[in-house]
């Protein structure tokens, strides 16, 4: 049982600092030193921040790393979220000390960095070299995106975009610009970006490694925007063979294997899990690096639910600290869940309800309520006889398909014909507004005097009284 706690950050701590609407209080299994080595950049210390705020048995180390690892940066706000956050849950640790010499120090060079790095711009701008402006804005947004100020960052990325001459300076700024948005948890921006350069066309390595950006910075704003399938599908596609240090910057192999077999699990049929996913030879290679997700999706496809579910819950800790999936863990776990019930009760025209607690139950927890809940929703279709504990399926009435599925013909066939009339009685009374109206017999270049404008219609034109107008009966 997950207890409630939670930290006091001071009033410079910016909003993600904040205390966590999420606990873990059991210890999962990842080792932080081996686990923070999958990455490089901003997410490394945002990563081990979430570990901090949210993870009681792991929040003094990862605090500690956090320190660390901003005060290897420029970023002095990092360092004061991470500061007051190990200050509150250990305040004898040396690294909740606050350095002001390391403060005063960074903050002065940052202020010295960015005069001379502007005034820099400002000469290529006068000399109007292209190249050199370019440059000047792409070493000025870095330098702002280091110390933190991500608004700025963005304005220098966004005019160095009017100086690129080559393919490799496009896909370049928009990396830059999907960063920047990856770190404002942007992800319609981030989509943006990466679907600029998604196509840019260059040599085989360079596209293989675009391409691999490029699906992993995708089927990650597409979990964070909750387009749960879409994600699956881009994350599926992902190249194995390129290197990892083209995307770790956003994620790991062992991120691509989590997020797209949970999310394939979460949105995919049985066929399809086997055939796109366990039967997929370029994902199975991410899948080696978490055997676990291979075996869950194994067991689902097997019809083996209730162990799937046992080792997804046995991972749920670990996947509660990750900064991209945390916000849709209970989501996803959900959809597994209820796909489980419906596929198992799927054979059976009535199961006890003791059986249903049995498979997918816990200690003191009866299925009942979430197969209400799942009924009321209509993803199972079936009803509770509570005298007998009995979940009993619901056969449609063959007889009631057949006449809805009549009537809805016939409903399609009636106004489709009213339509066809109508655009007749346009057309007979010279209101029609298409390029090829009848023109004066005689005419030069004009229609043949037969122009069958009733063809679209299938039908023979009706006879038309003195007045020119079609009498239509539509009863």
């Amino acid at each position: 049982m997950a207890a409630s706690t939670s930290t006091q950050p001071g009033a410079d701590a910016q909003t993600h600092a904040k205390s966590p609407d999420v606990v873990v209080t059991e210890l999962p299994k990842l080792d932080i030193d081996l686990y923070i080595q999958n990455y490089v950049g901003r997410t490394r210390y945002e990563r081990l921040l979430l570990i901090g705020k949210c993870c009681v048995p792991l929040r003094v180390d990862a605090l500690k790393a956090a320190v660390i690892e901003a005060k290897s940066g420029s970023d002095v706000t990092r360092y004061k979220d991470a500061w007051q956050l190990l200050r509150s849950v250990a305040p004898d640790e040396p690294e909740a000390q606050r350095d002001e010499e390391w403060i005063e120090r960074t903050e002065l060079a940052n202020r010295t960095e960015t005069a001379r790095l502007e005034t820099e711009l400002k000469g290529y701008k006068n000399n109007l070299i292209k190249e050199s402006i370019r440059m000047g804005h792409e070493d000025l947004g870095k330098h702002f995106e280091r110390i933190g100020k991500l608004s700025e960052a963005a304005d220098a990325y966004n005019k160095m975009r009017h100086d690129v001459s080559t393919t490799k300076h496009i896909f370049d700024c928009g990396m830059h610009l999907a960063s920047i948005a990856f770190q404002r948890r942007d992800w319609a921006t981030v989509l943006s970006n990466v679907g600029k350069i998604s196509n840019i066309q260059s040599g085989d390595d360079e596209q293989a490694q675009q391409q691999a950006y490029t699906k992993v910075a995708s089927g990650v704003a597409l979990l964070g925007l909750g387009n749960y399938y879409d994600a699956a599908v881009t994350l599926l596609h992902t190249n194995p063979n390129v290197s990892p240090t083209e995307y770790n910057t956003v994620a790991s192999p062992n991120d691509v294997a989590v997020y797209g077999g949970l999310l394939a699990l979460a949105t995919m049929d049985r066929v399809a899990l086997q055939n796109r996913v366990l039967d997929n030879q370029s994902f199975r290679a991410f899948l080696e690096h978490e055997p676990h997700i291979r075996k869950a999706i194994s067991l689902f496809v097997n019809g083996r639910y209730s162990n799937c579910l046992s080792i997804l819950e046995s991972s749920r800790a670990d996947y509660l600290l990750d900064i991209y999936l945390q916000p849709h863990i209970p989501t996803i776990y959900s959809m597994i869940r209820e796909k489980c019930i419906v596929q198992y009760f799927i054979p059976f025209s009535c199961v006890t309800l003791d059986c249903l607690d049995a498979a997918f139950g816990g200690p003191n927890r009866s299925v009942e309520p979430e197969l209400i809940k799942m009924i009321r929703d209509g993803s199972l279709r079936a009803r509770i006889d509570a005298k007998n504990k009995l979940l009993v399926a619901i056969s449609p009435d063959p007889r009631l398909v057949v006449q809805t599925n009549a009537l809805a013909v016939a409903r399609k066939y009636e106004q489709e014909a009213k339509e066809r009339l109508r655009r007749m009685n346009i057309v007979v009374a010279g209101l029609e507004t298409s390029n090829t109206r009848k023109q004066p017999s005689g005419g030069v270049g004009g229609p043949e005097p037969e122009e069958a404008w009733y063809e679209d219609s299938g039908n023979i034109p009706p006879a038309t009284d003195q007045a020119g107008e079609v009498d239509i009966d539509e009863t």
